[in-house]
């Protein structure tokens, strides 16, 4: 197997992961939450509206949930809408 071979599979994950970032940032802006594609479309950045840290998210486990907050709260790929509106929860929240 040539090495263009070998990296295919991990370029094609890197796509998949990005395509469902940029559904999760679509969900949110939807709802009237700002969220920006970082680090070559590999993590969405969700500000909060007030000053905070903003919420890092990432694609984990084999492309299976985003998480957040450094992995300890997550929510299934295929339930966008449940994403974001979790998202949206984490955010709002003061003091944080």
């Amino acid at each position: 197997m040539n090495s263009i071979m070998q990296v295919m599979p991990e370029i094609i994950r890197q796509q998949e992961n990005a395509r469902k970032l940029v559904q999760l940032r679509d969900q949110l802006v939807g709802l009237g939450v700002r969220a920006e594609l970082r680090e070559n479309d590999s993590t969405l950045m969700v500000p909060r509206p007030e000053p905070g840290l903003p919420v890092w998210v990432v694609i984990e486990y084999a492309g299976t949930f985003y998480a957040w907050d450094n992995n300890h709260q997550r929510h299934p790929v295929h339930d966008l809408q449940g994403a974001a509106l979790a998202l949206v929860a984490v955010v709002s929240q003061r003091g944080r």
